[in-house]
């Protein structure tokens, strides 16, 4: 099969042990983004089997609708980036493990990192010293502070249990069905979003963007945080409202902000109103981007193309598509 895998910016995936699954296919591989109809287009014009680096190109019809060599797009995890009706319309199965039992450790590590890095000024004091000056500020303490968890899964329960780990109290808020089983693990719930927001000294997002997350948190929800409180934020720029986040950061409350995700990416506009605060952690979308997790995923990814390549596509998450080519 004629293979192309988009995004890897790098050229990570030639490195990979489970690369090998794909020897006897034709492979290309775009370390650029392109995002671009007509040069997508082109790059993509005898592509048979697509790999997508999660959400890093939108793949919607007027694309789609001009790869006529396109039989299968394989990536890992939740596709809001795909329209999923258009392939199907055109007989293009999705396939996408979606690791049902299987947080991402690595985007959970990242969001202990930024909770650290946000604390203790860690790229403030770095920067200083390299600046040839001493210490420029003094940090938090994580221990006897409240971490809040909004969104109680796989990576969010992960979360909570490194901040169990370093003594905080931690506090829950999700759908009623996760704060049950989080209440089942151990962990206290607030009684409702603005309380949580009150109340926690960290407050973490760990939740799928979905049409029903889109924009959850609320502009009011962040300036109810104390002024000493950090929001961290890894999961999807879309959890809060557009603005919300720069807003209350310069009215203050919120103290202190760590992003890995934005509302557009990749984000290249140094000016962006994020990149110029000081009082803000950003890094550049890099919650699952180590070479263990790429190990991880792109094992899954490979074996979707090698089982439709033998007849049995699997992970199908547009069954109605099967039928049409």
């Amino acid at each position: 099969m004629k293979i192309a895998i988009l995004d890897d910016y790098f050229d990570t995936l030639r490195t990979l042990p489970s690369f090998r699954k794909l020897d006897g296919h034709d492979v290309t591989v775009w370390t650029d983004h392109a995002q671009d109809i007509d040069t997508l287009a082109r790059r993509l014009a005898d592509t048979e089997a697509l790999v997508l680096i999660r959400e890093r190109t939108q793949i919607r019809a007027p694309l789609v609708d001009r790869l006529d060599k396109l039989r299968l797009i394989s990536q890992r995890s939740v596709y809001p980036h795909i329209d999923v009706d258009a392939c199907t319309r055109r007989g293009v199965i999705v396939s996408s493990n979606m690791h049902a039992d299987t947080p991402s450790y690595a985007a959970a590590e990242l969001t202990w990192a930024l909770v650290l890095a946000a604390a203790r000024q860690i790229p403030e004091q770095v920067n200083s010293l390299r600046s040839g000056n001493w210490q420029m500020g003094i940090g938090q303490t994580l221990r006897g502070r409240t971490l809040g968890i909004h969104g109680y899964g796989r990576i969010g329960r992960t979360v909570a249990g490194y901040g169990k780990a370093f003594g905080m109290n931690i506090l829950i808020w999700a759908r009623e069905a996760s704060r049950r089983q989080a209440q089942a693990e151990g962990y206290a719930t607030a009684e409702s979003q603005r309380a949580f927001y009150e109340a926690c000294d960290v407050v973490s997002l760990h939740m799928r963007l979905v049409p029903e997350t889109q924009g959850v948190v609320k502009k009011a929800d962040l300036l109810s945080m104390k002024p000493t409180a950090i929001l961290v934020n890894t999961s999807r720029a879309g959890l809060i409202e557009p603005s919300a986040l720069v807003d209350a950061l310069r009215a203050g409350h919120p103290g202190m902000a760590a992003v890995d995700v934005y509302e557009k990416e990749p984000l290249r506009d140094r000016t962006h109103p994020l990149l110029t605060m000081p009082n803000v952690v950003c890094t550049p979308h890099i919650g699952y981007v180590t070479w263990d997790e790429y190990e991880l995923q792109f094992s899954d990814v490979f074996d979707q193309i090698v089982e439709y390549a033998k007849g049995n596509p699997i992970n199908v998450v547009n069954p109605a598509a099967l039928g049409r080519r």
